[in-house]
Formats: C-alpha cells, sequence, structure tokens
C-alpha cells in the first residue's frame, strides 16, 4: 500500500509528532502538581531523561506512546512499510530495556504508564507515583520494588 500523502506532506506531518511535553505527559503533571509533587521534567542528567523524575527519591516515570513503544493492548502494525516500522519498534523497545537497566544499577525506581492508561484514569497514575514515592521516602530496609508495569502480573524486584 502506497502513502496517500506526498514526500513532502508526510515529511511536514511526521514532524510534528512530539517527543516530549506530550498531551499525556501534561495531564498526569497537571495532577501531581496539584497533589503538591514536586519534580524535574526530562532532567537532563539522568539515563534516558524520564517523562517525569523525582530526584532525591530516585523515582523515574515515563509515559509510552501506545504507538511508538508497542503497548500490550493497542498497537497495530503499519501496514506500508512494514519492515521499517517493525524494526523501529524493536530499537525502541531495546532502548527502553537499556535504560531501565542503566537506571536500576544506578539505585533509581522506574514506573512506566502507558498513554492510554494516563488517558483513562490520570489521578489514578498519580496516586500510583504518591504512593510509591511514600514507600521510597519511608526509608525501608529489603527489597524494594525497581519496574512496575501498570495492568501487568509483571513485577520485579531487587534486595539492597
Amino acid at each position: 500500500m502506497t502513502d496517500i500523502w506526498p514526500r513532502s506532506k508526510r515529511s511536514e506531518v511526521m514532524s510534528r509528532i512530539r517527543g516530549t511535553n506530550t498531551l499525556p505527559e501534561m495531564k498526569i503533571r497537571k495532577v501531581l502538581t496539584a497533589a503538591g509533587l514536586r519534580y524535574r521534567i526530562h532532567p537532563p542528567g539522568v539515563p534516558g531523561k524520564p517523562d517525569v523524575a523525582f530526584l532525591r527519591s530516585k523515582l523515574a516515570v515515563f509515559v509510552h506512546g501506545c504507538f511508538w513503544h508497542g503497548c500490550p493492548d493497542h498497537y497495530s502494525a503499519p501496514k506500508s512499510n512494514a519492515i521499517f516500522w517493525r524494526r523501529k519498534l524493536e530499537k525502541n523497545r531495546y532502548r527502553d530495556a537499556a535504560v531501565r537497566d542503566q537506571l536500576f544499577a544506578e539505585g533509581w525506581v522506574v514506573l512506566q504508564f502507558w498513554e492510554h492508561e494516563v488517558e483513562e484514569d490520570p489521578i489514578l497514575c498519580a496516586t500510583e507515583i504518591a504512593s510509591t514515592l511514600d514507600k521510597l521516602n519511608a526509608d525501608f530496609s529489603g527489597s524494594r520494588v525497581r519496574w512496575i508495569r501498570r495492568g501487568s502480573a509483571e513485577r520485579h524486584s531487587r534486595s539492597e
């Protein structure tokens, strides 16, 4: 299947896709700010430049787009240029895993939310962030949650 637009129009459309400050990011940040939580956005010294970061608590929050990161509930592969898009998605997933591993190695806790989760209930997502912050700030000994993927039974922990 060929593209419905000429190359110049497709380039213009693709250039408008935002990588930062997306609507889901803005929604979650609005709720976090309203709750009185202070954070940094895309901090340059943190691997992967998380969408939201709590530097003192070492909590990194990523809001992944369903299309760009391959949401298991909503991703559908484009039919045109399928090989390109498959490789692009594989590279995104590989980079996400590498960033997670690097953050873990540096002692960070990572939360990931899918775009649709934030769209459906930003307050629930912000509550999970606040709850994780509370646990981190309670100075627990023993294991701490290092990776949480909402909507999944997948949970990973590491002992300190």
